[in-house]
């Protein structure tokens, strides 16, 4: 198991009822999809709002960053980054903006 250190946007934390940050107890190996199912089974009513229901897809406005790194458009399945995993660094959701 890795202990994962999540940060969450506003609209998230107060849906949940938690603070900015949460930690999480991933399933090996540590990849957004287990970090994902993670966070929606421990936290079912996040279910829908992060990722599509029907095509587990990331929602439109969600960015996932985590050392510096968009992750964006990585593929789900793809391990996450050494110090995400180690609980050094923190995995951010991110509510994205557009307009001009």
């Amino acid at each position: 198991m890795a202990l994962i250190r999540v940060k969450l946007p506003a609209h998230l934390q107060i849906l949940a009822g938690v603070s900015s940050e949460i930690e999480l107890e991933v399933e090996e190996p540590a990849t957004q999809r287990n970090l994902l199912n993670t966070l929606e089974s421990r936290y079912p009513m996040m279910r829908g709002t992060i990722r599509d229901h029907v095509t587990g897809q990331r929602r439109p406005y969600l960015r996932f960053f985590a050392c510096q790194a968009d992750l964006s458009q990585r593929p789900a399945d793809e391990p996450l980054p050494r110090e995400i995993s180690e609980g050094a660094e923190p995995f951010y959701i991110i509510g994205a903006i557009s307009g001009g």
